[in-house]
Order: C-alpha cells, then sequence, then structure tokens
C-alpha cells in the first residue's frame, strides 16, 4: 500500500483529468510488470496483494488487458499470464538498441559458415525467433523474425528445455504434449529427458530432422552475465548440403558468436 501512497504523491499538481487518466496508466504498468515477473502464476486477489490495489480494480484492468491480447488467462486455475500483445512488446524491448549488435554478430556466423542462422528466446512452451540472417543459398527455409517453434523438436527449443529444472519441464511437456513432426520426433517423455541429459553433457543441441524432413540443426546456449541461459544461437541447412557431422565442424563458430552475444544480455 506504500508503493500506491507514494505514487499518488507523485500525482499531486496535476489536474483530476490529468491525475486520474496517470493514476490508471499507472496501475496498468504494474500490473503488467507483475504478471510478467511471475510468469502466469498470480490470481486476481494475488495481483490485489502484489500490487497494493483493490481488487475490483485488478479484475476489471485484467479483464481489459485479456480483451485487448495483453493478458490470457487460465480457465482452470484462473491465473493470468502474459498474451501475445505483451510478448510482441516484449520482444521490441529486447531488441531496441541491441538489434544492429546481434544482427552484426549473426551475420559474421553466416558468412562464415554459409547456412541460416537464428537467434531465439524462449516463450512459455514455443520458441520465437527475435532475429535471422539467412544464407545465399536457393534451397532454404524462410522464418522470419516472431516465427514461433515447438521447443521439444528444435535444436535451440532442447536447449531451453535443458535449462528447466525437471519437475517444471516434465509440467510443461505434459501439457503441451510431444507431438511428432516428422519420423525423427522425440514424443516420449523418458527418451526427452535423455536428451536433455545429454545437451547439459555436451553442452550443444541437435535437431536431426526432427521438425522439419530433411533439415538439420545445431544450436548452443547464450547465456547472461549470471550464467543462465537467455537464448540460443543456431545454424542449419538441409540436409543434402548439411548433415549432423558438418554441423558439428562449425560448433567452435556457433560458441564463439555465443560468447559475444552475452554482452547484449547482460542483466
Amino acid at each position: 500500500m506504500a508503493r500506491t501512497k507514494k505514487t499518488e504523491a507523485n500525482l499531486s499538481g496535476q489536474s483530476g483529468n490529468e491525475k486520474d487518466n496517470a493514476s490508471v496508466v499507472l496501475r496498468v504498468m504494474n500490473l503488467l510488470s507483475v504478471v510478467a515477473a511471475n510468469s502466469g502464476t498470480l490470481s486476481v486477489a494475488e495481483l490485489a496483494a502484489e500490487t497494493g490495489l483493490p481488487k475490483p480494480t485488478v479484475h476489471r484492468l485484467c479483464q481489459q488487458l485479456e480483451a485487448s491480447g495483453y493478458f490470457i488467462r487460465d480457465p482452470a486455475s484462473r491465473h493470468y499470464s502474459v498474451g501475445h500483445r505483451l510478448w510482441d512488446m516484449g520482444l521490441n524491448v529486447v531488441n531496441v538498441g541491441l538489434l544492429p549488435e546481434r544482427h552484426a554478430i549473426l551475420q559474421k556466423l553466416v558468412n562464415e559458415i554459409g547456412e541460416t542462422c537464428n537467434l531465439s528466446m524462449r516463450v512459455r512452451n514455443q520458441s520465437v525467433y527475435i532475429d535471422r540472417v539467412e544464407s545465399r543459398w536457393p534451397l532454404r527455409l524462410n522464418l522470419e523474425p516472431g516465427s514461433l517453434v515447438p521447443l521439444h523438436c528444435t535444436a535451440s527449443g532442447k536447449i531451453f528445455l535443458s535449462a528447466m529444472p525437471r519437475e517444471r519441464r516434465q509440467k510443461l511437456l505434459s501439457i503441451a504434449g510431444l507431438p511428432a513432426h516428422t519420423p525423427q520426433t522425440i514424443t516420449e517423455l523418458d527418451r526427452m529427458e535423455e536428451e536433455v541429459e545429454l545437451i547439459k553433457k555436451r553442452g550443444y543441441s541437435i535437431d536431426d530432422e526432427e521438425f522439419l524432413e530433411g533439415l538439420v540443426a545445431l544450436a548452443v546456449p547464450v547465456r547472461n552475465s549470471q550464467g543462465a541461459i537467455v537464448a540460443g544461437i543456431a545454424c542449419h541447412g538441409p540436409k543434402p548440403r548439411l548433415n549432423v557431422e558438418g554441423a558439428l565442424k562449425h560448433l567452435p563458430l556457433l560458441t564463439q558468436a555465443a560468447a559475444d552475444l552475452r554482452s547484449s544480455f547482460t542483466q
């Protein structure tokens, strides 16, 4: 509640309408921050306690934010989580001022490897491309920044799974499932746990035609200054041109690019 009083004190000196409008904006931003920080684990009552706002106010604002796509609500738990419009906003914020630097690192990597490279982050149970540089080959897969792909059958996606605690990972995969995209897709939880342990041990992840037939990808984690995995950097190409053995030859280049990207994810 002290936070609310401080906010009201900062608004003194404004006219009634200005104060009301500014107060609503601050309340909404506070709700957005709390929901984003808690990954959709809070109910209306808990959000009210976290923000110091009246429960009816929180309920009304959450309904409006859900209707506009900034929040989504779990029908079973009735907890609020980040909606697609808030994810888009977050993606834009992540790239502000840093996109040229990151893009230059990806471009250098593509020039060295000769295959398409991408940078991705996790969005709930999916991986989202935040930047991508295409190779010059005519045969390639076009996925624009902002595209969402599964975690369980992509190289970077499996990197993100390996960063989760086992209990959280298994819960997520049990809910989302492990649908087969190709005959090579891992569709069993036990087998995925074996894959995750292998990724942790060797420090990289392979997608050997697990997402798309004929496509091979290699990914390594990008860590922040605290050592947490915050992104994945990957290269991929069609199997006639890039098999698993060939992709692994580029591992040192990917690892160096991940190290170069570290400063742009410093928290």
